[in-house]
């Protein structure tokens, strides 16, 4: 598929899918965050950000390039929050800004965009720093740069800028000390990956296909972790934004800057239209403040004890300890266990009651998610899992969680319903053998051949032709070639084939046409 050029209505589709993957990828960055301080906030910090322009851009019934890029620089700048945050603001409106007068969005407006909101962004910050969202921001652009001069094609571009953005972004532990000790990535530079990954996905038409970014959390070792704060020179995050009564021109935002550099770190100031975004690390956000109060007034003011924040994150990391040395101690593991999607504290008291493990709460307008289904499968302690999602939109979030878990067999009975759901754990045996059709359990036996017997006859209609069967890795040769006898001889009107298949689990999956 060739996009030759990209119009304002599918940049908001796109938009509004990268924001929804960073929400979903955002607990993730939290765990990556340790620089510039380890306070565990850089993904909820641009969720925040990007999540406040996303709401504006989402209001937008027919936009043009000119109001969808209004709506995204300042409702991202408006939004700003935490180091990251702001940066990616700036990335935002100076992307914007170069698109703001297109018609349409080309190769070589998409990367001139790029280009220039890498510029817009290192302006901004008082003394930027390799390793991290920038450099990869860089990244990307330099490589759109280069696909530009010899492609047309809008997807191929920003797969390959989403491709060396991701090796970039693995380099950054090499140009930041404190991430290769950490073992990570930069929590920010991951973020931009995660924003652009979720707009290529529905460029590709996949935007529903949001899966969980498997990245390498920081490594948390058997020590008790450091609980000082000496290493956090400044401790108050300061944010405000100064409503100015006229333009801000550039010699007073470098005059801000200089001011607050004397007063802290991690300093960015931006001025647009009327008002300055102020983000500052600081011992005395007084200070800051008052010096805001000079060229306007204040709103959106935040201050965060940083300190604090990191003595949250050393505790979060003990818990985490205590979790991990609980689930590392000599406990048994059940054969099998049991998680249902279910919808009122009613129903959910009900599958508990019938041995269900773990219940997740959800249903038609709550559809639980892949990563809520990772979560419910690392909590079960069983070595194969039947998860019942007991609504038909949720079955392909619970097989996708299903192909990601390597150390645990994961069975997903395509249970649509509720009371389906019930019927299937009220049934369920440890000896018991279920025949499962395309969306519901049709037989429910002690013996296998009686079981197979049994769905098969649910299966064959009026008309049917074949009965193609294929066995399974625990079912011997002899009892195959029984059964497709009997099928033979009991349905002569169809042509019975037989195959060895080999898979695990399933003793047999069966076709019938």
């Amino acid at each position: 598929m060739i996009c030759k050029y990209m119009d304002a209505k599918t940049l908001q589709k796109a938009f509004l899918a990268g924001a929804k993957n960073l929400e979903l990828n955002k607990e993730i960055l939290n765990d990556l965050n340790v620089f510039p301080v380890p306070d565990g906030d850089t993904g909820t910090n641009m969720s925040l950000t990007i999540n406040a322009a996303a709401k504006e851009v989402s209001q937008l019934a027919d936009p043009d390039f000119k109001t969808i890029s209004k709506a995204i620089s300042m409702g991202a700048l408006r939004g700003a929050r935490g180091n990251s945050g702001v940066i990616t603001s700036q990335i935002l409106r100076g992307f914007t800004k170069e698109i703001s007068e297109a018609g349409e969005i080309t190769t070589r407006v998409l990367a001139d965009a790029c280009q220039r909101g890498v510029e817009t962004a290192y302006k901004a910050v008082m003394k930027p720093k390799e390793g991290t969202i920038l450099t990869v921001a860089k990244g990307i652009a330099e490589r759109a740069a280069q696909v530009a001069e010899y492609s047309d094609d809008i997807i191929l571009l920003v797969g390959e800028a989403l491709k060396h953005g991701e090796f970039v972004l693995s380099k950054t532990p090499d140009m930041l000390p404190v991430l290769k000790q950490a073992g990570v990535v930069d929590a920010g530079g991951q973020g931009l990956i995660e924003l652009i990954k979720g707009a290529y996905n529905a460029l590709i038409g996949k935007a529903e296909d949001i899966v969980i970014t498997p990245v390498v959390k920081p490594t948390i070792t058997q020590e008790v972790p450091d609980g000082s704060t000496e290493h956090i020179k400044f401790g108050y995050c300061t944010e405000f934004i100064v409503l100015t009564e006229n333009e801000v021109d550039e010699s007073l935002e470098d005059e801000f800057k200089s001011f607050l550099s004397g007063l802290g770190d991690s300093i960015v100031v931006v001025a647009d239209e009327g008002i300055i975004k102020v983000h500052v690390h600081t011992n005395d956000p007084g200070l800051a403040i008052q010096k805001g109060l000079s060229y306007g007034s204040l709103t959106s003011m935040k201050i965060d004890n940083m300190r604090e924040e990191h003595n949250e994150k050393v505790i979060k990391d003990i818990e985490k300890l205590q979790a991990q040395a609980e689930s590392e101690a000599d406990l048994p593991i059940k054969d099998t266990g049991f998680i249902a999607v279910s919808i009122g504290e009613g129903l959910n008291e009900i599958f508990r009651e019938l041995g269900v493990d773990y219940v997740i709460e959800g249903g038609q307008t709550m559809n639980p998610s892949t990563e809520d289904m990772l979560n419910a499968i690392e909590k079960v302690n069983a070595k194969t899992i039947f998860i019942l999602p007991n609504n038909k939109n949720i079955i392909l979030a619970a097989q996708q969680a299903r192909d990601l878990v390597e150390d645990k067999n994961i069975i997903v009975i395509p249970s649509t319903t509720v009371p389906q759901g019930i019927s299937a754990i009220i049934n369920y045996a440890a000896d018991n053998i279920l025949g499962i059709g395309d969306s519901e359990i049709l037989s429910v036996m002690k013996e296998v051949e009686s079981t197979t017997i049994d769905l098969v006859s649910k299966l064959v209609g009026d008309g049917a032709e074949l009965i193609s069967i294929y066995y399974g890795e625990d079912v011997t040769e002899e009892e195959a070639t029984r059964l497709s006898e009997y099928f033979q001889e009991n349905y002569p009107d169809c042509d019975v084939e037989l195959q060895y298949g080999g898979q695990p689990l399933y003793y047999y999956v069966i076709s019938v046409e």
